[in-house]
């Protein structure tokens, strides 16, 4: 190829002088003024050299991708452009990490969260509760062999302190013990694992009702909290159990069978020489493994008659119609994993295992004072009276108003609270005939006293007034629990333990709220 300038240009422009940039880059180095210094040689060894005038004197020089490899060059070179500075950039400071560098440091837990750190309150709170049924189980004794016990003030700061901050897993909660300061400031240096933090969580019902009755007691105590009238809601929450594991009695009796030749097998084999390499450990999980399996089986062929039994009442109620008939056509199933769990009907329309989550709040605090988890999938299955009962054997005083939705809606409850002297505020049910509906309210012939009573509440702009509050009572409980507490999903089997997990998130919500005030 002709090394003039003109066929240069004709490279520069072609695919393989685009790849070429360096090469072309030369061809300029003696063209601008400021390098009249520089002796670059061409790209081959028999390159001829090109005087300034001739460059400057062709064409090439008026295409505009010269002024890009002009000002390319000034910057390669060093110099600066026409009418530009060169501005000298000092070296940069920087504050590197020093990971390697041994250092002194004199610290104090106390100083890990500052004076007004919440968690301060939930420490000084549970300080002042009694904690003796927690005491009761303890085997750490003086001049009783054996390593000191985990102190319950701890576990049950620990766990309220989770529960404000929506955590709800044990596993989770030994990892802030770690890493988080406000958790490490709770623990002072105490060392805790998950093993220590689940089995606390659910072991100790009993104690933790009783504390969560002093808090409230606590509250009516210092006139925080009003009984008088109370709203009740259930929530349902979702269960660790799958939707697959259900299984009619029939497959139950299988599956036991088949559970118990199973650990006859697993007996035998921890037993025999093929597996002595096993620890004594290994050996007694895979044994205790088996057990487990066949002793839920067992508590899921124990719920059959149970079901049984509903089953019955629902077809009688429903009558010997179509209805009736797909009732008593439909075979009970059992969770093999969570014998207790039912398929329930959630908020989004579909239906998965669950527990029902009984709350009942004050309507004028909003504080909640009672507590019950069911596997019942309605509302309507007699669980208001039994809460009234709670609350008032909680907090010493009557409950005279209770405020439900009207999935609550029954004939007995309302005959029930007339005999104890209680108002019910219930919606009625739509009517089934078209004819009648949004008169639901009016007195009709054969009503009894509880039922006019109730009718005639109701229809009272008065009874309206006292029930929009349920709404923005219970709703704003419910919705707490859900987003900020972590009743989310219940990861624990059986009604008990999911009874505990209410339980810590109810305590946290009120000692999120009433804190400040229980200290006062």
């Amino acid at each position: 190829m002709c090394r003039c300038v003109p066929c240069w240009a004709e490279l520069y422009e072609s695919e393989e002088g685009r790849g070429n940039e360096r090469e072309m880059v030369w061809l300029v180095s003696v063209v601008p003024p400021g390098l009249a210094g520089f002796d670059w040689p061409g790209p081959g060894a028999d390159a001829p050299g090109y005087s300034r005038a001739s460059l400057r004197a062709c064409d090439f020089f008026k295409n505009n991708h010269i002024l890009l490899i002009y000002n390319v060059v000034m910057i390669i070179s060093g110099e600066t452009l026409p009418g530009q500075e060169r501005v000298e950039r000092a070296s940069l400071r920087l504050r590197l990490p020093q990971r390697n560098q041994m250092t002194m440091v004199v610290a104090c837990p106390d100083d890990l969260v500052s004076a007004t750190h919440p968690v301060r309150m939930v420490m000084a709170v549970v300080d002042t509760l009694d904690l003796s049924w927690f005491h009761e189980p303890i085997k750490a004794r003086d001049g009783v062999a054996g390593r000191d016990a985990t102190a319950p003030q701890l576990l049950v700061a620990l766990w309220l302190y989770a529960c404000i901050r929506g955590i709800g897993s044990a596993r989770e909660l030994a990892r802030r013990c770690q890493e988080s300061a406000p958790f490490r400031w709770l623990c002072g240096g105490v060392s805790v694992n998950y093993h220590l933090l689940a089995d606390f969580r659910t072991e100790h019902g009993t104690a933790l009702d009783d504390l969560f009755t002093q808090v409230i007691a606590s509250l009516v105590d210092k006139d925080l909290v009003h009984v008088s009238r109370v709203s009740q809601d259930g929530v349902r929450v979702r269960v660790s159990a799958g939707g697959g594991s259900f299984r009619r009695g029939e497959h139950l009796h299988k599956l036991l069978a088949a559970a118990r030749e199973h650990v006859e097998q697993v007996g035998q084999q921890v037993d025999s020489p093929e597996h002595a390499a096993l620890t004594a450990r290994q050996q007694a999980a895979r044994l205790r493994a088996v057990r487990e399996r066949e002793q839920r089986l067992q508590q899921a062929i124990e719920q059959l008659p149970e079901l049984e039994r509903r089953q019955a009442e629902r077809s009688k109620k429903v009558g010997q119609g179509p209805a009736g008939k797909k009732v008593r056509e439909r075979q009970p199933r059992v969770s093999t994993t969570d014998a207790e769990a039912r398929r329930m009907k959630m908020p989004n329309g579909g239906f998965n295992p669950a527990v029902n989550v009984q709350l009942a709040t004050d309507t004028e605090s909003r504080a909640i004072l009672g507590v019950e988890v069911s596997n019942e999938g309605s509302d309507n299955a007699g669980l208001s009276e039994p809460m009234r009962e709670q609350i008032e054997q909680r907090t010493g005083s009557k409950v005279q108003q209770h405020l439900l939705d009207g999935g609550y809606m029954r004939k007995d409850d309302l005959e029930r609270a007339q005999t104890a002297g209680v108002e019910l505020f219930i919606p009625p049910k739509m009517a089934q005939d078209t004819a009648r509906r949004g008169r639901e309210l009016d007195a009709r012939p054969g009503d009894t006293a509880a039922v006019q009573a109730w009718k005639q509440r109701m229809s009272a702009e008065t009874g309206k007034e006292i029930y929009r509050q349920r709404a923005a009572t219970s709703e704003t409980v419910n919705a707490d629990l859900r987003t900020y507490r972590g009743l989310t999903q219940i990861t624990v089997r059986g009604l008990q333990k999911a009874r505990c997990i209410a339980l810590w998130c109810a305590l946290a919500y009120n000692l999120m709220h009433f804190g400040h005030e229980l200290l006062a």
